[in-house]
């Protein structure tokens, strides 16, 4: 079964601006589900998709072509009537799509175009924290494995030093307490995440987090973040290459 044609995007602004007050308040959970604040939220979502396109440009420039989405800002069916979280993602462009589907087979690359089937890089907002990643989600299980796979073939080193040259970021998996820091990591620190991390069910995230506790956010609201926001995801770039699926990255099935 595929996935509902996704809604069309809004109209990113001239240029990245500043996040507000706002932007985090209508996020609250007295808020997140007030469709009264649907216009506050998708001035948010405008800014995030800003945000997504100049990270998409940026990531070209450095021969790597994606896609930039953004998520629904107002209370749905698909987000539990509740906007707890915003973000925009970039992904694979549609020809690199393809060449997956083609990979697949047309029953398991049926569901592609749905932006979180595939791995992405992600700047989002929720009420009290600004977050930077890299996300693998369970229904992405061919990049999940496509890392697997490449590990079992070139062993832990490549890996464990992508991984070490993101100090700040912190290797999560799925909705566990748990956290791997990045920059502090060993082999017998990969080799217990490993196993456990199972493609399919969980999610694996290589994310950095900042606060934005409601009267304290004044950090978040700096003209300099969303600059620095694509900066850190642009620091994500060559891990995202690591480890999703692609012509330079070809270890989903055996050859």
């Amino acid at each position: 079964m595929t996935s509902a044609k996704p809604e069309p995007e809004p109209t990113s602004l001239r240029a990245a601006v500043a996040f507000e007050e706002g932007d985090f308040h209508a996020l609250s959970e007295r808020l997140c589900g007030d469709a009264q604040y649907n216009d506050r939220r998708l001035h948010a979502r405008r800014k995030l998709l800003t945000l997504g396109k100049e990270l998409v440009e940026r990531a070209r420039e450095q021969g790597l072509e994606l896609e930039a989405r953004t998520s629904l800002h107002a209370p749905s069916s698909f987000n539990g009537m509740r906007v707890r979280r915003l973000w925009t993602y970039a992904f694979r462009a549609k020809s690199e799509k393809r060449r997956l589907k083609a990979e697949l087979g047309a029953e398991l690359g049926a569901d592609l175009d749905a932006a979180y089937r595939n791995a992405f890089l992600c700047i989002a907002l929720e009420a009290e924290h600004v977050e930077v990643s890299l996300r693998l989600h369970p229904d992405g299980w061919y990049d999940g494995q496509n890392l697997l796979n490449r590990l079992k073939r070139e062993g832990l080193g490549p890996w464990l030093e992508e991984l070490n040259a993101l100090r700040g970021f912190f290797l999560r998996m799925h909705d566990w307490k748990g956290e791997w820091r990045c920059g502090e990591l060993d082999t017998a620190k990969l080799k217990d995440y490993l196993g456990y991390y199972k493609p399919g069910e969980h999610r694996m995230s290589i994310e950095r987090r900042y606060p934005a506790p409601a009267g304290a956010r004044g950090a978040v609201l700096d003209p300099g973040v969303p600059g620095m926001l694509i900066d850190e995801a642009l620091r994500l770039l060559p891990l995202y290459r690591y480890t999703a699926w692609s012509k330079e990255s070809d270890f989903l099935f055996a050859r």
